[in-house]
């Protein structure tokens, strides 16, 4: 397991802008108000030579009595008891404050490995080197003046992390060793050994993105499905803000949960920090194989939510509708039979999707929304046989006579799948520009029907190849007839 290094402090220091700045990219959001971040947030990096896992946390408020900072510190808290060494990031321009101080003293009592990193000093003068000197009177040792924004004095600070870090184990030094024989081959001009054939590639992990509404219970049901506290879980609407990945296993597959900022109807979205949370949970919904589309059983199937269903179906995402908050309405089966009928209806345009009712503070049915998005990712990348597919054409063109278009009847030559993610066809056809809608539709679902598919699907109509080079050479003859 490669070692953990927990980035802690008070609020607005710059964490996070340190996390991008390690990480090499942005991930974290960065604004200069306080409480931007709230949850824990990881990332493998690589420092000289050393693999290890850099964790963004919120800020740290000792003794804070409101709810939702209590559960930013205890976030903040795991990552500090998990982790192997700690980059204490302090103010330097604001100076040492009692907060710092607080901070310290529970750092001190970790028994970790500390770094102090002195922040917002852009330059290497005097001046800057006397502002992070005080931050010597915590007691923690090394202290370093450094600019996260700008990356002054980073690398230094990191060689003293790194050098903290517990020695590599046998594994990393045997790679590290295979890793220097095979450079020096390579210097040489040699080639390596044959390598045995690699095992079968492991299966890729399936991303699920946990999307909807603000305060419809999206941090519940990832703790309720992660069996741990991962997240930040508040009645405060607008708690999460950074799409934050946690993985589990289920029925040995590998699963990566996000757990997304809510989204709102843009005329409502306020704030700035708003405005990127919901555009990194709709990237997280694009990099994700299945959408989980979590809605409040008290408010249902309002315009937002078939937005955001929409919004799936646009992008090709599997989906899974899950209906929470289920156990403040009623255990009445034939009540939840009706609801469910009025649903589909609402949201008839994604009728293909499951939909499953739960309560994430129970506990109730959460399993059953793992089940399905595993279910699905499967579809999601499924490829059908051939030979099923031209007995499925087959069977459209005998019991259901394709329609007349233009002077003619449509005629479809054959069908065959161009990709997956979610699953394509192309069928080629004399007129592939007035297919009739209802005739789309009716090949969807016979192909759904067929293939057991409860995710997006794709057609393409396409000319017969060569049509463009027959009629080039019928004109001629055409021509001299008259």
């Amino acid at each position: 397991m490669k070692p953990l290094v927990a980035i802690v402090g008070r609020p607005n220091v710059g964490k996070s802008t340190l996390f991008n700045r390690l990480a090499r990219r942005r991930i974290a959001l960065v604004e200069d108000i306080p409480g931007v971040t709230r949850d824990r947030q990881y990332w493998d990096v690589e420092y000289e030579g050393r693999d290890l896992t850099i964790i963004d946390t919120g800020g740290f408020v000792p003794g804070e009595k409101d709810s939702l900072l209590q559960q930013v510190r205890e976030q903040a808290q795991l990552a500090v008891e998990e982790c192997d060494a700690i980059i204490f990031v302090t103010d330097a321009r604001a100076g040492l404050t009692a907060a710092d101080q607080e901070v310290a003293t529970y750092l001190r009592q970790s028994g970790k490995p500390v770094v102090v990193a002195a922040n917002k000093l852009d330059s290497e003068s005097q001046t800057v080197q006397a502002h992070a000197s005080e931050f010597f009177k915590l007691g923690l040792g090394d202290v370093f003046p450094i600019s996260a924004e700008h990356g002054l004095g980073v690398g230094s600070m990191m060689e003293t992390v790194v050098g903290k870090l517990p020695p590599l184990s046998e594994e990393e030094l045997e790679a590290r060793k295979k890793a220097a024989e095979a450079e020096e081959r390579a210097e040489r001009g040699e080639e390596g050994e044959e390598e045995a054939p690699a095992e079968e590639e492991e299966e890729r992990p399936i991303r699920v993105a946990i999307i909807g509404r603000p305060n419809v219970g999206k941090s519940t049901l990832v703790n309720a499905l992660l069996k741990e506290k991962r997240v930040v879980a508040s009645e405060v609407p607008g708690t999460t803000r950074d799409p934050i990945d946690s993985e589990l296993t289920y029925k040995e597959r590998q699963v990566i949960l996000t757990d997304t900022a809510g989204i709102r109807r843009k005329k409502t979205i306020a704030h700035r920090v708003e405005k990127f949370s919901v555009v990194a949970a709709l990237k997280a919904m694009e990099r994700s194989d299945v959408a989980v589309l979590l809605m409040d059983a008290t408010e249902p199937a309002v315009d937002q939510d078939a937005k955001l269903a929409g919004i799936a179906e646009e992008k090709g995402r599997a989906l899974v509708i899950v209906v929470n908050k289920w156990d403040l309405i009623s255990t009445d089966q034939r009540k939840q039979e009706i609801f469910r009928e009025e649903l589909k209806h609402s949201l008839k345009f994604v009728g293909y999707a499951p939909i499953v009712f739960t309560s994430a503070l129970t506990g109730a049915k959460v399993e059953k929304v793992l089940e399905l998005a595993v279910e699905l990712a499967v579809q999601f990348r499924y490829r059908a046989p051939t030979p099923q597919l031209n007995r499925l054409l087959e069977h459209i063109s005998e019991n259901h006579p394709a329609p007349i278009v233009g002077r003619g009847p449509l005629r479809v030559y054959y069908i065959a799948q161009v990709g997956t993610a979610p699953p394509a066809f192309a069928l080629t056809c004399n007129r592939p520009d007035g297919v009739p809608d209802m005739y789309k539709r009716y090949i969807t679902n016979q192909l759904r029907k067929t293939f057991d598919l409860r995710v997006p699907i794709r057609l393409f109509f396409r000319e017969r190849p060569g049509k463009a080079k027959r009629e080039a050479r019928r004109r001629p003859k055409l021509a001299g007839k008259h």
